[in-house]
């Protein structure tokens, strides 16, 4: 049978990536697709660029839509990144009747649901397994191999610049600012090292996850997203003293009233499997009613953890070529005319732990009015650190308190009211706690 021709959009270090996994498992790609896979035509914005990869044999120019109009080509590989130009294209090479593959978690976040639509039309396949823990094949696990379950719950540590940067603040005591601009000079982090701290990359990544495991349409604009910019190494301390590492987590749950969708950076027991997963590695843990808890780790980045994942996508289409388009895994997991309308959680109503860590006055009643407050919000109490007042400071000790879960709403107004109150020095450092055992 005569080999799958495929065109790639993009050269850089994924595509690159993808052209040499392809090249060295030729052989072995092909006795599990049932056929060849070739690259045969490629775009990339600079020719002349040293590449990773061997490109003998394959038409390459700089115009990507040359590629996507290309009617000898089968599937349609996208790696460019970005977001108006990849939805074109994309939209483009699905109206021409092609097979997608994507890495791009941010087009299939915000226009998933547009371009599925259209490749349902059309009968072709998206692939995007690569868009979200790079070489985890964290979509198919749960989209296939967890098919069976009810998905309760899933928390990941699914943006390696991150993590890498909350262990180094925690292994070696360095401060926030210090940890990004060596992981700036490592190439963990961008220039802009926004999407990464933020949280906004691994909010794209988290609304995939989501919908696939609970059978939602792709939703971004209703995750909660909140960066790890405010942590101190001391905070990493505390922390520690208490039990609990520091992970900025993305964390998506069902509920009785709604779905869960939110990244923040999260207090979780030290001695949880995912609570140990450092440096720029990635992890998913999902909950699921029968399998019970299922953990997933490896590498999130990189030329060829990625290429593996857009590879396996490659020979998923490759399989299934010939087949009857009704009959395929859908793209979200569920069938589209059984996706749910239940809603997304604003994050006021989200109930969870707290870790709040503040400044006070070190005289008499300032704890006691602290703990006032929180009762009067119904907010109970884990645990309490008080730190010792400096010699020569300003009168001021640290106060870290545990607490159980309860309303974002009501942690809210109980904040408010703290730091209204003369003693406290504003703002009140809050991060949210979480166990994940059930």
């Amino acid at each position: 049978m005569n080999p799958v021709k495929v065109g790639l959009l993009g050269l850089g270090t994924v595509g690159g990536g993808t052209v040499k996994v392809l090249t060295r498992n030729a052989q072995e790609i092909m006795r599990r697709a049932g056929r060849g896979i070739e690259i045969v035509h490629a775009s990339a914005r600079d020719l002349g660029k040293p590449r990773i990869c061997d490109t003998t044999g394959i038409t390459l120019t700089q115009d990507p839509f040359e590629v996507v109009n290309n009617p000898e080509l089968q599937v349609i590989v996208e790696l460019i990144g970005g977001m108006d130009q990849a939805r074109e294209l994309v939209l483009r090479a699905i109206a021409n009747g092609k097979h997608v593959v994507t890495a791009n978690k941010a087009l299939i976040a915000k226009h998933g649901n547009e371009i599925f639509a259209a490749a349902r039309v059309k009968g072709v396949m998206v692939a995007f397994e690569a868009a979200v823990a790079g070489g985890i094949p964290i979509i198919k696990a749960i989209r296939e191999g967890l098919a069976g379950n009810r998905i309760e719950w899933l928390a990941g540590i699914i943006n390696g610049t991150g993590n890498f940067i909350l262990t180094e603040m925690r292994d070696k005591g360095r401060d926030f600012a210090d940890v990004l601009a060596e992981a700036q000079r490592l190439g963990y982090a961008e220039a802009d090292p926004t999407f990464d701290v933020e949280g906004i990359d691994a909010a794209h990544k988290l609304t995939i996850l989501a919908s696939i495991a609970f059978g939602i349409p792709l939703q971004f604009d209703k995750a909660y997203t909140e960066g790890i910019t405010r942590i101190t190494r001391q905070d990493v301390g505390y922390a520690e003293k208490l039990g609990y590492r520091i992970k900025h987590l993305g964390i998506a749950r069902r509920t009785a009233e709604g779905i869960e969708l939110r990244v923040h950076p999260t207090l979780i027991p030290h001695r949880r499997l995912i609570a140990n997963v450092d440096g720029v590695m990635n992890a998913v843990l999902v909950q699921g009613d029968a399998v019970g808890p299922t953990l997933f780790y490896g590498a999130g980045a990189g030329a060829e953890p990625t290429a593996s994942a857009v590879v396996a996508d490659l020979v998923d289409v490759v399989r299934t070529l010939t087949a009857d388009p009704e009959n395929r895994v859908p793209h979200l997991a569920f069938q589209p005319d059984a996706l749910s309308d239940l809603p997304i959680l604003p994050m006021e109503k989200v109930e969870t732990a707290y870790y709040l860590r503040m400044q006070a006055q070190d005289r008499p009643g300032v704890l006691a009015d602290v703990t006032r407050i929180l009762a009067d919000q119904s907010i109970s109490i884990e645990a309490i650190l008080q730190k010792a007042p400096v010699n020569g400071g300003d009168g001021s000790v640290p106060v870290v308190i545990l607490t159980h879960r309860i309303r974002e709403q009501q942690m809210n107004e109980a904040i408010r009211r703290i730091e209204a109150l003369g003693t406290i020095a504003a703002p009140v450092m809050r991060m949210r706690l979480e166990h994940l055992a059930k």
